[in-house]
């Protein structure tokens, strides 16, 4: 099957991950796809398939006569979409031979334009799919998926040798809990790739560190007429919090390696007030600084209002991916040759995100991240070409035709 055909059969069935659900998978339309996933790799012949209550999906492709004793290697993507926009009813528009220029939507009537995706002159010429403007595509990370079996079943048909190959599916990436249920006793690989980027060119290996941060403000009411020295406003004490941090260090002001204090929610009046926020660095030491910032803050405005005024609370979400996949650079290289040999220049930029690929890392199974060749991911505006998931599943064969000895 070609890849853009399963990647057309993959958006049809809606996976929206539910931020609200508390559960794994967040939506129960996840385990659709998660069982066509189960049954093509059993057609295509691979073993210790499972397929779990919560909704991963696991194989295996045992190595080839010979080649048993170079390092397994892993391919993941996850199936839930993004739930910042509908990913109901995708609508795909296939548009031949692309002329590099303005893209009408159908079905909203909206544009999408070159002067937003200047990448787009790029691929002039190509098969391009976009949405019709009323849903998401579902490139993120479906692309992936298809890259990965159709990468499998042309290993299988062209009789590639190659060592142990395992592919892992998981479920509630976009919400964070990809990697929380992933089972590295069932999936057997040394090291693996994630395919979840945008340009085919990519390897990515650095992530933000970041953390959750809120604030929880207690402020004291009474009557505004007789509040002199008695009345403290959460709402405004909340402001002052904000007031406190850095103004050009949100991401509206920040790219590249820079960090940021993300304001997501702000809610309150004067008895109580609540601030969450996310904080990010790729530097560890200039993280710490910004979370002890927060601290700070908190401190320095429980003197001025009173004891338990503000109560904050940390949560750690995930680390940069960078300190454990900077002593195995061989499986970074490795991706490089493969993007090198279709011509591309390889691209390594640092990710103003996570991907389930670093938390794999700290887990113990090393987990760099591949473009699928998708862009504007999240919203009306993503698309992809053929040829990008064309040259995507060469990169695959590439790196599984090529595997590390074991030491």
């Amino acid at each position: 099957m070609k890849v853009e055909e399963r990647f057309l059969n993959y958006i049809s069935h809606c996976t929206t991950s539910n931020e609200a659900s508390g559960t794994i998978p967040s939506n129960d339309s996840e385990f659709i796809l998660a069982q066509i996933l189960r049954l093509e790799m059993q057609s295509l012949g691979l073993t210790d398939i499972h397929m779990t209550e919560h909704c991963y999906v696991y194989g295996k492709l045992p190595a080839t006569p010979g080649m048993e004793h170079y390092k397994a290697i892993g391919f993941i993507s996850h199936i839930d979409t993004a739930p910042d926009f509908s990913g109901e009813n995708i609508k795909p528009q296939m548009i031949s031979d692309y002329d590099g220029k303005d893209v009408l939507l159908a079905g909203s009537g909206d544009y999408l334009k070159v002067k937003d995706f200047p990448s787009l002159t790029t691929l002039k010429g190509r098969t391009l799919i976009t949405t019709d403007g009323t849903t998401l595509l579902g490139a993120d990370d479906k692309a992936g998926i298809a890259e990965i079996l159709t990468a499998i079943e042309e290993i299988i048909t062209e009789q590639i040798p190659h060592g142990d190959l395992w592919i892992g599916f998981t479920p509630d990436e976009e919400i964070g809990c990809g990697a929380d249920l992933f089972d590295l006793n069932i999936f057997q690989a040394d090291y693996a790739y994630t395919m979840d980027g945008d340009y085919e060119g990519e390897v990515a290996y650095e992530n933000f560190n970041a953390a959750n941060a809120t604030f929880d403000i207690k402020g004291v009411n009474v009557h505004p007429g007789e509040a002199k020295d008695i009345m403290i406003n959460a709402a405004l004490v909340g402001c002052e919090i904000v007031s406190m941090l850095p103004a050009d260090e949100t991401p509206a002001h920040t790219s590249g390696r820079e960090g940021f204090y993300h304001l997501t929610d702000m809610s309150g009046d004067v008895a109580s007030a609540t601030l969450s926020f996310i904080i990010r660095d790729h530097d560890k030491t200039q993280f710490e600084n910004r979370l002890q910032k927060l601290r700070d803050i908190t401190m320095s405005l429980n003197q001025k209002y009173g004891t338990d005024t503000i109560t904050l609370e940390i949560e750690h979400s995930y680390e940069n991916m960078l300190s454990v996949i900077e002593n195995q650079m061989e499986i970074v290289n490795l991706a490089k040759q493969a993007i090198s040999v279709e011509g591309l220049t390889p691209l390594s930029r640092p990710i103003r995100g996570g991907t389930d690929g670093a938390r794999l890392s700290f887990m113990g199974l090393p987990c760099p991240n591949l473009g699928t060749g998708g862009y504007g991911f999240h919203g009306p505006y993503e698309h992809i070409s053929v040829e990008a998931m064309q040259t995507a599943v060469r990169i695959l064969k590439y790196i599984a035709s090529h595997p590390i000895e074991k030491a």
